[in-house]
């Protein structure tokens, strides 16, 4: 069966294990035969448990590991838009500059094999952490922005294999790179690209599969308990964009950078530059703007697609936590009525990175894919990234104007200057799948249940 097709399979969600809860019904036994009996039994269901991961994990990577060696079509006739970059696909030169631009996201999908999850015995995300993984995906490219050099591009050469991203060409590689490493001599720009080498393989190993990682699956599910979440369960893209929040405030190796969350679709100007204001000489942090919004009722509203575009025009997006229905994908550009994305599904070894050179193949991906904009989901997070104040200041009117062409319907988001409270608890408990009366979750429910009318 394809648990994302079944009917109790929920926007990346597998369903919970059932419970064996029959216990009290057992004919009456000593206590000491009674707790042997739970012991065995409460094993059994974490045998399940395991089994079940193991079974989604073996799925996903049959699935996926099938669909990302299928090419998607890209139209060379038409422009190709990725995070404020265009590319003209008939242009040769042009065409290795997207295939490399693409190469450089960072991509994190689902693992297998980390330690187990705070507050159970779950050693794999596979069935239900994709939207954590599209939340990190979008966090990482915020990160590369803030830390790397315009323009940078990851260079394939330090990858453990010639072509991981069947990018490279004879010209890429030096003469002492082609013959053996005993008379191999380092080019000037291999010498420039090792900095930025050590920083793009920091930023890698904070999103590891290990509890010390600041803001690997470990921290962001611990992170999510103070809002009632745990491992397994299905986190939606707002949920998420304030865990983000928390982890980079938690976090000791970013001092100068800040997530702010809209509330209720709208920035409010004077909390964001409460967060980013210092004492002088120190200059402005830098800063993320995540905003949570709902773009349709049960289907993308078709209004919305063309600021969606504007948006994804804009230098200054990091992209979107989205998907379709009970598919969680990171959306980063488009192409005419498709939408360009990174999908988390497959599911993959974890990676010690405590080792110096651990391999870094699997964080990134070769094969561009896309979508129709119709089979989007309406509920997501749009990203973006300011440097400083000025940056800032552009940013708020670029975006502005792109989302003013939804005017017509209703605005996706506004700008405020006023000052508004700081209830994110509430919000967040307002907008994500609430529990009531200590009930689960209804397992039929759909992306609608993130948010609530007040």
């Amino acid at each position: 069966m394809d648990p994302t097709t079944s009917s109790t399979y929920v926007y990346g969600r597998a369903s919970a294990v059932d419970q064996l809860d029959d216990w009290d019904l057992l004919p009456s036994v000593s206590a000491g035969s009674l707790s042997q009996e739970m012991f065995y039994e409460g094993r059994a269901v974490e045998e399940k448990s395991k089994f079940k991961s193991k079974l989604v994990s073996a799925w996903n990577s049959v699935k996926y590991g099938w669909t990302l060696k299928q090419k998607s079509k890209f139209n060379k006739g038409s422009p190709l838009i990725m995070l404020g970059k265009t590319y003209n696909l008939k242009d040769s030169g042009d065409k290795e500059r997207f295939r490399r631009s693409y190469a450089s996201f960072l991509w994190l999908t689902y693992r297998r094999g980390f330690p187990q999850l705070p507050g159970s015995s779950l050693t794999t995300d596979s069935g239900w952490g994709c939207v954590l993984r599209t939340g990190q995906m979008l966090l990482a490219q915020g990160l590369l922005i803030h830390l790397m050099p315009a323009d940078w591009t990851w260079p394939v050469r330090f990858s453990g294999v010639k072509d991981d991203l069947d990018l490279l060409h004879p010209a890429d590689w030096t003469a002492g790179e082609v013959g053996s490493k005993r008379g191999r001599k380092l080019s000037v720009g291999s010498l420039l690209d090792r900095p930025m080498e050590a920083t793009h393989r920091r930023v890698v190993g904070w999103f590891a599969d290990h509890p010390t990682a600041p803001f690997g699956i470990h921290t962001l599910v611990e992170l999510g308990r103070s809002s009632g979440k745990k491992a397994g369960d299905w986190y939606g893209p707002s949920i998420v964009a304030h865990i983000l929040k928390k982890a980079v405030a938690a976090s000791a190796d970013l001092p100068n950078l800040v997530i702010y969350v809209a509330q209720d679709c709208t920035i409010y100007l004077q909390d964001v530059r409460g967060l980013c204001e210092r004492p002088l000489p120190q200059s402005w942090k830098s800063i993320i703007v995540l905003v949570p919004v709902r773009l349709g009722g049960q289907e993308l509203n078709p209004s919305y697609i063309t600021c969606i575009k504007n948006l994804l025009m804009l230098q200054c997006c990091i992209g979107i936590i989205g998907g379709k229905p009970k598919h969680s994908l990171f959306f980063i550009g488009f192409q005419d009525d498709h939408l360009l994305y990174l999908d988390p599904h497959y599911c993959q070894p974890a990676v010690n990175i405590k080792n110096d050179n651990f391999p870094l193949e699997s964080f990134h991906c070769k094969h561009p894919r896309k979508m129709p904009f119709s089979r989007m989901d309406p509920s997501c997070t749009i990203g973006f990234y300011a440097k400083g104040q000025n940056e800032f200041e552009l940013m708020c009117a670029a975006v502005n104007e792109a989302v003013s062409t939804s005017a017509e319907t209703y605005p996706m988001f506004i700008f405020s200057e006023e000052k508004r409270r700081d209830v994110e608890e509430e919000i967040v408990s307002s907008i994500t799948c609430i529990q009531r009366n200590g009930e689960p979750n209804n397992e039929d429910s759909n992306s609608m249940d993130e948010f609530v009318l007040i």
